[in-house]
């Protein structure tokens, strides 16, 4: 915040760096040097040429040239290491209209040609200074050349140089301080006010460059990296600018189009009906590709004597047209899923039949070994169709579950009696080892849980083979630390053959399966019945190791 003392000489005036001043301040030091050599110059002519004027000696003159240039040379050292350049700047002022005083009182006190230069320093410190340097240097100017005058009207011959004083009367030199210093005041007044405004100028300026340039750069900016499309036609249907995403979406870059006419290279944008707010076409792609494009275009009111100055907006809808086609197939697939779910509901009544039949025929004593082999079949490959069915109608039609809180480790074990008694695993080959604490609750639908363990060990031990192998389940709760939540992790892990790597992306996808009598549908159902938990699952195995399945439930 500014002092009074700045309020009070600068205003609102903006003020000037340290290193402007730094820089004015050189310029300062030269031109004083500069007009002192001038000023010398002269004296030595006008000395050679007539002794009548009244001027210093060659040899007082060539003394006080040297003293000044010796001053400016330390001021010039000494400047890069003054910390206050406007205290500085003041006191160089200062010195010039004293350095003036003398050379007036040199040159003839009132008869001086030389008070003009009075003007030099007003007009330096009103330029460093504003309103202090160009008053404060008045002041000083004033009082200076009132001291010469005085020393004139009191003295003669004047000491030091040994000239006639011309001044005899009071009101004579009243007359001559009281016009100088008017003048002098009127210059310190008029230099600032027009210095000050030319800081301002300067200083709006500058603030409209500034804010031009960071919205010249903010549009350009815009304009190269906005998603759309942008072409600029002028009225003779030349491309004017291209952006990078209309670059991106033609193949084009912006230096082989730019010039070029428009229509010729995009015939499809022709069109003079701009009350459609979206339009469509193809577009001819620089690699002689065709996509679908989407496109706008709105008048230019450009300044000036323009014609019909365009601005184009284009769109690539190739992903949309996909995501379209993508849709529709799976309505289509929605609709075929939605009959084959019918079909295979109709499947089981005619399949409950043959296996009802097959069991009573199985029932009877029969002595044809082919008879009873045939049956066998019947039977078997009815339950095993049966059983497909069943797995298919859960995986078209899933269930909302209704979750409850039940105890992990109980739920475990009665799956691996259904399990067992169901003669679905052999408890002999397949060994399992339910860890689950006593004590863990888990919240979830209890019939689709225990259908996911099912199908996990049901997987596990149908990967063993005849070979047999180990089966570990184990649960913990634990924080989610990206939600924050609670969530019950159930592991299932085996020390089975594990999975290839390039089979591992495709094992959750429906109908795929690497067993002949596979379904395809087990763990196509446990990734369905998970994610209806709002659960996650991963797997992690190691070929001819193991195979781990981490089930995540998450906790109310």
């Amino acid at each position: 915040m500014p002092s009074p003392f700045q309020s009070a000489f600068f205003g609102d005036i903006p003020q000037i760096s340290a290193s402007t001043i730094k820089n004015q301040l050189r310029w300062l030091l030269f031109l004083r040097v500069l007009i002192l050599t001038i000023l010398f110059g002269i004296g030595v002519i006008l000395q050679t040429k007539s002794h009548n004027l009244s001027i210093p000696s060659i040899a007082y003159t060539g003394y006080f040239i040297a003293s000044v240039y010796f001053f400016t040379i330390i001021s010039a050292l000494s400047l890069r290491f003054v910390k206050n350049h406007k205290s500085f700047a003041l006191f160089q002022t200062v010195v010039d209209a004293l350095l003036i005083g003398i050379i007036v009182y040199a040159t003839g006190c009132s008869r001086s040609v030389f008070t003009i230069l009075y003007f030099l320093p007003i007009l330096a410190g009103s330029f460093l200074l504003l309103r202090l340097g160009g008053l404060l240097i008045a002041s000083v100017a004033t009082m200076s050349y009132g001291f010469i005058l005085m020393v004139e009207l009191l003295y003669d011959p004047l000491p030091l140089i040994n000239q006639s004083s011309s001044l005899d009367e009071v009101m004579v030199a009243m007359h001559f301080f009281a016009i100088h210093g008017l003048i002098f005041f009127i210059l310190g007044i008029l230099s600032f006010i027009m210095f000050e405004r030319l800081r301002s100028t300067e200083s709006a300026l500058s603030r409209t460059t500034l804010n031009y340039d960071r919205l010249q750069i903010l549009y350009q900016r815009i304009f190269e990296d906005i998603t759309t499309g942008i072409i600029t036609v002028d009225d003779a249907g030349l491309i004017t600018s291209f952006n990078h995403a209309a670059g991106r979406i033609s193949g084009y870059p912006d230096h082989e189009v730019i010039g070029r006419m428009f229509y010729e290279l995009f015939p499809g944008f022709r069109t003079t009906d701009h009350r459609m707010f979206r339009q469509t076409t193809e577009l001819k792609r620089n690699d002689g590709s065709v996509i679908p494009i989407g496109f706008s275009w709105a008048k230019l009111n450009m300044p000036g004597e323009y014609g019909d100055c365009r601005v184009y907006t284009i769109q690539d809808l190739s992903q949309i047209r996909e995501m379209e086609n993508q849709i529709k197939q799976a309505e289509k697939m929605a609709t075929i899923g939605e009959m084959a779910a019918g079909i295979a509901h109709e499947f089981r009544n005619p399949l409950a039949a043959i296996s009802g039949a097959a069991q009573i025929l199985q029932s009877e004593q029969t002595t044809d070994p082919a008879s009873r082999r045939l049956i066998n079949i019947v039977t078997r490959e009815s339950d095993r169709l049966d059983h497909t069915v069943g797995e298919f109608l859960l995986f078209s039609k899933p269930t909302e579950p209704l979750k409850e809180w039940f105890p992990g480790k109980s739920a475990i074990a009665e799956t691996i009696l259904i399990l067992d008694q169901g003669h679905q695993i052999d408890n002999k080959k397949c060994r399992i080892d339910n860890r689950v604490r006593h004590d863990l609750q888990i919240w979830a639908d209890p019939n689709q849980f225990k259908r996911i363990i099912m199908n996990l060990i049901t997987n596990s031990c149908q990967a063993f083979g005849k070979k047999g192998g180990d089966i570990e389940i184990g649960a913990e709760v634990r924080r989610n630390l990206t939600t924050g939540g609670d969530e019950v992790i159930v592991i299932i892990s085996d020390n089975g053959p594990g999975i290839d790597k390039l089979v591992l992306p495709k094992i959750f996808e429906p109908f795929y399966t690497t067993r002949e009598s596979g379904t395809g549908l087990g763990l196509a159902i446990v990734s369905q019945l998970v994610e209806s938990h709002k659960g996650g699952i991963t797997v992690e195995t190691v070929a001819g190791e193991r195979t781990e399945f981490g089930i995540t439930l998450p906790l109310p």
